[in-house]
C-alpha cells in the first residue's frame, strides 16, 4: 500500500512539474542599487544643407536647354510637314 501511494505522489509531482514547465512561467529576482539618473545633454548638429528642387538656380540652364531643344524639334517637325503638304 505504502509503494502505491509513493507512486501516485511521485506521479501527480512529475505532472504538476510538466505542467509548471509548459506555462512559460518565470520567476525574476532584481538585486540593484538605487542609483541618479541624469538626462543625457542633447547633441546638435549642423542643419542639413538646402537642397533646391525644380525651379533653382541649378536646374534652370537644364531645363531651360531642353525645353529650347524640344521647342526647336516641334518647330522644325511643323515647318516639314508643311513643305511636305505645299511641295516644297
Amino acid at each position: 500500500m505504502n509503494k502505491k501511494i509513493l507512486g501516485a505522489v511521485l506521479g501527480l509531482g512529475v505532472l504538476m512539474a510538466s505542467a509548471a514547465a509548459s506555462a512559460h512561467v518565470n520567476v525574476d529576482v532584481g538585486i540593484g542599487v538605487p542609483g541618479y539618473y541624469a538626462q543625457q545633454a542633447p547633441v546638435y548638429a549642423p542643419p542639413p544643407p538646402v537642397v533646391v528642387g525644380y525651379g533653382g538656380y541649378r536646374d534652370d540652364g537644364w531645363r531651360e536647354r531642353e525645353w529650347r531643344r524640344r521647342e526647336w524639334r516641334h518647330h522644325e517637325w511643323r515647318e516639314h510637314r508643311w513643305h511636305d503638304r505645299h511641295g516644297y
